[in-house]
């Protein structure tokens, strides 16, 4: 029977320590838990990092990644004995990383309202990250865009989630911004992230990843290059201004 993780990291992404028990481990290495603080790479968020501790014994984590049905692997930061199958550990998060990635992840929704074209890719990391647009020509005013961002922020919107089926995502093809990644499906149900409440919302897309409370907490935004990437594509860079 394959061993899965019930995803914490989703139903409480502030959550920085965890007591967990030990299910399995990969041939690479890996360690696998009955459930997870730790976010999986995907969706262009990466995997958190940190440790895990048991009898006194400590093991740092590198990154975390999706292994096989719904099991979260941990991956050490360097080959060594793992803590045996049953027993009862305890997670810590380095939350600094993962705290800056869910700013910057909630940003760059906002960034997608800001900018209001189809989205062609994306990635996150601790303080900055991009968005790739169908953008054939550049924005004639960058600066303007930077202040509609922060004011969005500015606005201390509530971001929450909500869950849909399959056959109403189809039904409602626009929410899905991401022409390179599409919403996970199988489990017959869908996540959507929700910024604003009621007339004051100004987002709701699929998304799996972290994300902070409130956008307020997301602090000030600058908007870096923005670079050409072919004829009908253009990247813009985000980056936390503390």
């Amino acid at each position: 029977m394959t061993p899965s993780t019930e995803p914490v990291y989703r139903l409480d992404p502030y959550a920085r320590d965890l007591a967990a028990r030990v299910v399995g481990h990969t041939d690479e290495g890996g360690l696998m838990l009955d459930r997870s603080i730790f976010y999986p790479t995907g969706g262009g968020q990466p995997g958190d990092s940190g440790w895990v501790t048991w009898d006194g014994k400590s093991l740092a984590i590198a990154t975390t990644v999706k292994g096989a049905g719904e099991v979260c692997v941990l991956v050490p930061s360097e080959p060594t004995s793992l803590p045996p199958i049953g027993a009862h550990v305890t997670q810590r998060l380095d939350w600094e990383r993962r705290h800056k990635h869910m700013r910057i992840h909630t940003a760059l929704h906002l960034l997608s309202v800001v900018i209001h074209l189809p989205v062609t890719g994306g990635s996150i990391g601790a303080g900055r990250g991009r968005l790739d647009f169908m953008m054939p020509e550049p924005p004639e005013d960058k600066v303007a865009l930077e202040d509609a961002l922060n004011a969005l922020i500015d606005r201390d919107l509530v971001v929450s989630e909500d869950w849909i089926t399959d056959e109403e995502l189809d039904a409602n093809p626009g929410l899905v911004k991401t022409m390179s990644v599409q919403p996970p499906r199988g489990s017959g149900r869908i996540r959507l992230v929700r910024i604003g409440e009621g007339s004051a919302q100004v987002d709701l897309q699929p998304c799996g990843g972290t994300h902070v409370a409130r956008t307020g907490e997301i602090g000030r935004v600058v908007i870096g290059k923005i670079e050409n990437k072919g004829k009908q594509n253009r990247r813009v860079n985000i980056a936390l201004e503390t």
